[in-house]
């Protein structure tokens, strides 16, 4: 794990010792510390926090590195460990300090966040009442609550720790998602289903996005995660989508692929472990030589005037950097 690229996220989903212990069994949390965030005072003790005077939520600081497991699988699994429509409310806890929230530091991360979400209140009628913020403020619990549950096994926790089974750890050391295949049956075309889980590949000058020009953003037809933009879209005249780069570089994963008697380096999604296509070293020089040759069985396209109501709209700037 490369310590210098990591990043972090915090989460409120009620008492902390459960949601801490929970995110540090994940491969690719470095840690998981429990505090108090977004409140209106300056180092709150747990005696405080239960008052219900200071505004501040039990929160457990995850850091990880996005080269291993993304912030999207992490929200992912948040969302299985709480009751997303519960108001100040998880378990058996009561109060404002058990209210459900996500609080980022940096902004991009709400696209990464927000479609998450906009999935999540598909399931329900009611509105999430789980905040998306950025940090205010966040302080360590006292050191008696860290790694409470390691200390205490048999101690009190709210959640069910069986959905870490939903996550597969892949040979090349990366963190998925394990998508049912009843699941993929039925949102994929036949097609896409090839494509994306058996590595077939679409006839040249077929796919719906190999002469597009809309600015906008393409993303996993799997999971919905950011993977090209227009703006680094180009015409090779291969007769499928070709790209200069990724929208993020921990975005794709690379192998070598020696099938069909050629040697090859195969583009799989990071999260979804979706078949995307290839990579040569044939694209335009002026910007790295490198040319990403993709299905347009793997893609779904986001146009410019939807990515903001989609929850990518963090990912606008680059798509009008063409």
């Amino acid at each position: 794990m490369n310590l210098e690229n990591l990043k972090e996220i915090y989460f409120a989903g009620g008492c902390f010792w459960g949601v801490e212990e929970y995110f540090s069994r994940i491969p690719g949390v470095y840690d998981a510390v429990s505090g108090y965030a977004n409140g209106n005072t300056e180092q709150p003790t747990y005696e405080e926090v239960c008052s219900n005077t200071t505004g501040f939520a039990e929160t457990v600081r995850v850091r990880y590195d996005p080269a291993v497991v993304s912030l999207r699988v992490l929200t992912g699994q948040y969302f299985k460990i709480i009751d997303p429509v519960s108001f100040n409310r998880q378990g058996n806890d009561r109060g404002t300090q058990y209210r459900t929230g996500i609080f980022y530091t940096q902004e991009k991360d709400r696209s990464s966040i927000q479609p998450v979400m906009n999935e999540i209140q598909n399931d329900y009628s009611e509105p999430l009442a789980v905040e998306l913020a950025p940090l205010e403020n966040f302080y360590p619990a006292e050191d008696y609550h860290q790694d409470y549950l390691q200390k205490n096994p048999g101690g009190y926790c709210h959640i069910d720790f069986s959905s870490l089974e939903d996550l597969i750890v892949r040979d090349n050391g990366t963190v998925g998602i394990r998508i049912p295949e009843k699941k993929l049956r039925e949102e994929l075309t036949p097609l896409q289903y090839e494509v994306t889980r058996n590595a077939a590949t679409e006839r040249p000058f077929t796919g719906e996005y190999w002469d597009s020009d809309e600015p906008g953003l393409y993303v996993d037809i799997v999971t919905g995660e950011p993977l090209f933009t227009s703006a680094d879209k180009f015409d090779s005249g291969c007769g499928w989508p070709s790209f200069t780069k990724p929208v993020e570089p921990e975005a794709i994963t690379q192998q070598e692929d020696n099938s069909h008697g050629m040697k090859r380096i195969e583009v799989r999604s990071h999260d979804g472990d979706s078949h995307l296509g290839h990579v040569f070293e044939d694209g335009p020089a002026e910007t790295g030589g490198l040319r990403y040759c993709i299905n347009s069985a793997s893609l779904r396209f986001i146009p410019l005037s939807r990515m903001e109501e989609e929850g990518y709209g963090a990912y606008i700037p680059q798509v009008l950097a063409q």
